[in-house]
């Protein structure tokens, strides 16, 4: 590790399906699995990937992965956080994991980690913090849990399955930079 301070620890974070399905595509959800101690999901988005379990031998059932608690949003606050991110979000099917991700993150103080620009400016303009999988893998790197060589063979293994991510893996620690992260 380079930095000449130390990383503040993993804060407590809850993810969209986005990274999960994209992280199981690319066989990589056992990697995510060891460099976090605890991840946080909703049942909403675990049930959308969960759609997936055939086509993705990696992929059980998220709902069996010990690193990842799974949130059901049950309660009176939460239910209402979820109805207003579904509005501010114009969810309908579309949109529905990142409203439950971001009714979690607002109810229980998460940090929220989606892919989704537009879902990010949303979350971001009502006051949440929200970034994507490039921040975190950044962090993780931070955190000496992934070296750069390793975060930027994950960036382009996981642009191979097709995720939309802001740089490639040969570009990552110049972008990265540009944008403080490393």
């Amino acid at each position: 590790m380079t930095d000449a301070t130390p990383a503040e620890p993993l804060p407590p974070l809850v993810v969209d399906a986005m990274m999960l399905h994209h992280f199981a595509k690319a066989d990589r959800l056992d990697v995510l699995g060891a460099c976090v101690s605890t991840m946080s999901t909703t049942h909403v988005v675990a049930t959308e990937v969960d759609k997936y379990t055939n086509a993705y031998p990696s992929l059980r059932s998220i709902t069996d992965l010990e690193w990842l608690r799974i949130l059901s949003l049950d309660t009176d606050e939460e239910l209402l956080a979820f109805v207003t991110w579904v509005d501010l979000l114009g969810a309908g099917e579309h949109n529905l994991g990142e409203a439950s991700v971001f009714a979690a993150a607002e109810i229980h103080r998460l940090i929220a980690i989606t892919d989704d620009r537009d879902a990010t400016k949303v979350g971001r303009t009502r006051g949440l913090e929200v970034h994507g999988t490039v921040w975190l893998l950044t962090r993780l790197h931070r955190l000496g849990k992934m070296t750069l060589v390793e975060i930027s063979g994950h960036v382009d293994a996981l642009r191979h399955t097709g995720m939309r991510l802001p740089c490639t893996g040969r570009d990552l620690c110049r972008w990265a930079r540009e944008r403080g992260l490393l």
